[in-house]
């Protein structure tokens, strides 16, 4: 789908449309709509091909004037459709829990983030967490940083971001250098991480070494998973909710292509636009259902509404310092945020060792893609931590 969304845009930009005028997926090239005649089936029609992953890939030519207009009328549809999507999902929600670990010091006796978790509760918990992940696509686990990392970085990235804004503006940098393009980017950036920021080393260190995530990475994507993603994604105020969507497309039900750890750096509340995420949704037959639009003239309902509005799902209402980590095939979104605090989810994807390419661009700055491993990646942290 997204080929063809590339095939129409190239014409768009050959013809020069002018820029009330929209490609209309399904129909065949030159075909136009008017923008006035948008409707509910419209707008289910048309955002298709964009929702099928987390990012927009679209690098917008500034020569075109009608470019920037397609963008906005790609980026209008996605709100709309969104509009939708929560109507449809509007009672299925409920905030994620933490699975309760019997017998272990992780979740049954606690455990303080400040001073971590002991190996053999970390091999306990890994091996917990990883069996409900595999089977639902999500978990969540606690106190994966300690409060005062979590406010300290939080308060790095955040002048990080007004530095990386700073240098974009003024041409010094691309912004792809900085920031990864993500869906609906109005009020939301997806800012990339430098590895050598003492703030990200300790962080990452709690992280991969003193709590389940980095276990749970080595014993489900291989013996040494590659870091593919090293990022903040920051939604402030006035953000729209995202479609629901997977990350990576899901072609096989044989093994998991990435696993994503979203770790809260403030309490997250339901004004604050949490994730969504719809469990045991990384299956090749339920995106079979989510690809499938098509109207029933009996009932009204596509195969996909009907799987938004059947489904349970599960809200990202983390306490700071918490995590949660997921399936990349797993349909989820973006909420919008309504509240006076910007949402920041530091984040880290590790990739399966025995795949390629996954299917979606990495976030994650260019000097470090395809750098690291799991075990080399702590090997660097730990030598960086000395250095100090």
């Amino acid at each position: 789908m997204m080929t063809m969304f590339f095939f129409f845009l190239i014409l768009v930009l050959s013809l020069h449309l002018p820029v009330s005028t929209q490609i209309v997926e399904g129909f065949s090239p030159g075909t136009t709509v008017s923008s006035s005649s948008y409707h509910q089936k419209t707008v289910s029609k048309q955002y298709h091909y964009l929702s099928n992953c987390r990012y927009l890939r679209i690098r917008l030519s500034s020569s075109s004037e009608s470019v920037p207009s397609l963008y906005k009328e790609q980026e209008r549809l996605l709100v709309d459709r969104g509009v939708i999507e929560s109507d449809l999902m509007l009672n299925t929600g409920t905030p994620i829990v933490t699975s309760i670990l019997k017998g272990a010091g992780t979740q049954a006796k606690g455990f303080t983030a400040s001073s971590g978790m002991k190996s053999s509760d970390i091999k306990a918990a890994s091996k917990h967490f990883v069996k409900e992940l595999k089977k639902v696509g999500v978990v969540r686990v606690d106190n994966v940083i300690p409060d005062n990392i979590a406010d300290e970085l939080r308060e790095y990235v955040f002048d990080l971001r007004k530095e990386s804004e700073d240098l974009v503006s003024s041409g010094e940098v691309k912004p792809l250098a900085r920031f990864a393009n993500v869906l609906l980017k109005e009020n939301r950036c997806d800012l990339t991480i430098p590895l050598e920021e003492d703030i990200v080393v300790d962080a990452l260190l709690r992280i991969l070494q003193k709590s389940p995530v980095g276990k749970m990475m080595s014993s489900s994507l291989g013996k040494d998973p590659s870091l593919y993603e090293l990022s903040c994604l920051i939604s402030d105020n006035g953000s729209q909710r995202q479609v629901v969507h997977p990350d990576t497309p899901c072609t096989s039900d044989d093994a998991a292509v990435l696993y994503t750890c979203f770790i809260a750096l403030q309490d997250i509340d339901l004004s604050m636009g949490p994730t969504t995420w719809i469990p045991n949704t990384h299956t090749t037959v339920v995106h079979n259902l989510f690809r499938d639009e098509e109207k029933d003239p009996a009932t009204g309902d596509s195969p996909k509404d009907t799987l938004l509005r059947t489904s349970p799902s599960v809200l990202g209402v983390l306490p700071k310092g918490s995590c949660a980590i997921f399936d990349s095939k797993l349909l989820h979104c973006g909420g919008a945020n309504e509240s006076d605090i910007s949402r920041a989810l530091f984040y880290l994807s590790f990739k399966n060792t025995g795949l390629g390419y996954p299917g979606n661009p990495a976030s994650i700055r260019p000097e470090l893609l395809s750098k690291y491993t799991l075990k080399t990646l702590e090997a660097e942290l730990k030598k960086l931590k000395k250095k100090r």
